[in-house]
């Protein structure tokens, strides 16, 4: 490997990134598989065929379980792990554990599929498996941290990019987030109890959801949009110092807005109000993320025209913009008395979930799987082209139908009669929300649909292509915050 960083020729660790990236795929067609047949049961409860691990207090947490921990962990994996090597110019740190992580996180996965629809659960919000599975998180994340943080030890560059400093706060706060708010005691090896009760277990809860969406679904996919927007678009990040500064920002003011969950509960008010001063101040640090990644493009917009990829990856940062705007305005406790328990809730969720998460993962793996496998290019770029258009237009209906949905709920539970009676009752509400049920159910087969298509066109461009390319790092591929400062990133 020839490059002014390297001082002998070595080849990276991409058998890992490409199982974690195959992984990816396949379990997004799940999740998001599942998450279409909930979507169906909300408006035709019979297709739960009355079978018990079919009903959809069973499926729905098998749903977010699969999209956020077994679709977006393993893009996390994939992209930290090539990201890490690409930016340190160095091997992955002991490849033996990075093996482990990958074949004991597919067992939590299997696991979860196994144990949720048969209602062995914990009961909390994104933290629903239970204890042996909790340990075995565990102990796979101590082993990512030790093989993520020892390839920086080993880099071979002085400077650590940005991309890896959001990596590892990641990394780092979802272990502390993991451990406290899974403490539990074992009552069975399939059934435990909370370590807290009452309002102080609600608490400690909407802390690890939150940032569960905090740092696994934003700090975590900032550190792909840093590296992968430059590369993609060939331009320098915009600003270098802003990227550190909202960093820092970032991940100190995200672990306080928790409370904001919990509007109108029994938290104590100045709690609720700490939550949703931070959540307010959290706009700025979020949109400082997200003009950095827009404006890395200046001098390079025209290419948007022409390259499909670079649209999901800005495309991503527009919905990433709007979901951190639309969280923060509905953290005022005024707007929550309205939004709370209504689809509005789960209109703003998917939008970044889909919108953000969903977008930039599958820039970032039409990226990477040509490199990966020796290809010059994907199977068919008028596919991804293709897949772009139909999950820009699947979130777009989905979204769309929640909003609608929500602020109508919001609207009718809350409207009374001069003698101070309810004017709707609550089957009224459920009946008024059916059409946009229905608009919902179509964005998300739609959104599937666009996913059934990029599996497809992985599929051919690892199968069906003969390589070009060495599966060996390019010359002069390094990418030093100078690197991407001073000069286009190479391709």
């Amino acid at each position: 490997m020839a490059s002014s960083h390297s001082a002998t020729a070595e080849t990276f660790n991409y058998t890992v990134v490409r199982q974690f990236a195959i992984m990816t795929v396949v379990w997004g067609v799940v999740g998001m598989l599942v998450g279409v047949i909930i979507a169906a049961q909300l408006l035709w409860p019979q297709l739960n065929l009355d079978i018990p691990f079919l009903t959809y207090g069973r499926l729905r947490p098998l749903h977010t379980n699969a999209v956020i921990f077994a679709f977006g962990g393993c893009a996390l994996f994939a992209s930290s792990y090539y990201v890490v090597q690409r930016t340190c110019q160095t091997r992955l740190f002991a490849g033996a554990l990075a093996a482990f992580t990958f074949w004991a996180w597919q067992l939590i996965i299997v696991s979860a599929a196994i144990t949720l629809p048969l209602g062995i659960t914990s009961g909390k919000e994104y933290a629903e498996l239970e204890w042996p599975i909790d340990i075995l998180i565990t102990l796979v994340w101590v082993v990512y941290a030790i093989v993520f943080f020892g390839t920086i030890v080993k880099r071979r560059v002085k400077h650590i990019y940005v991309a890896n400093w959001f990596y590892g706060s990641f990394i780092l706060t979802v272990a502390v987030l993991h451990l406290v708010n899974s403490a539990e005691i074992p009552f069975s090896w399939i059934k435990s109890y909370s370590a807290y009760a009452g309002v102080q277990d609600a608490m400690i809860q909407w802390w690890y959801g939150h940032n569960a969406v905090g740092f696994f679904l934003t700090t975590s996919f900032l550190g792909m949009m840093y590296y992968f927007i430059p590369k993609q678009a060939e331009r320098p990040v915009y600003s270098y110092r802003l990227s550190i500064v909202h960093f820092w920002a970032l991940i100190f003011t995200y672990m306080w807005a928790g409370p904001h969950h919990l509007a109108y509960t029994a938290l104590p008010d100045w709690a609720q109000s700490l939550g949703m001063v931070f959540s307010l101040i959290l706009l700025a640090p979020s949109w400082g993320g997200m003009i950095n990644g827009v404006m890395t493009l200046s001098g390079a917009w025209h290419k948007l025209r022409t390259d499909p990829i670079l649209k999901f990856l800005v495309v991503s940062l527009s919905f990433y913009g709007m979901s951190t705007f639309e969280g923060s305005m509905m953290s005022i406790r005024t707007v929550n008395a309205l939004s709370h328990y209504t689809d509005w809730t789960i209109g703003h969720v998917h939008s970044g979930a889909l919108g953000w998460v969903g977008m930039i993962t599958f820039g970032m793996l039409y990226y990477v799987i040509p490199r990966l496998w020796g290809r010059d290019k994907m199977y068919s770029m008028k596919l991804v082209e293709v897949h772009f258009w139909t999950a820009t237009i699947g979130v777009v209906l989905y979204i769309a139908a929640m909003w609608i949905a929500g602020v109508m709920q919001g609207l009718m539970w809350r409207a009374t009669e001069p003698d101070g009676s309810l004017t709707y009752s609550f089957v009224e509400s459920v009946k008024a929300t059916w059409p946009f049920y229905l608009i919902r159910l179509i964005g998300g087969l739609t959104y599937l649909t666009g996913m059934l298509i990029m599996a497809f066109n992985v599929f051919k461009t690892v199968i069906g292509q003969t390589p070009v390319n060495p599966v060996v790092p390019m010359e002069g591929e390094s990418l030093t915050a100078q690197h991407l400062v001073s000069a286009p990133a190479k391709a």
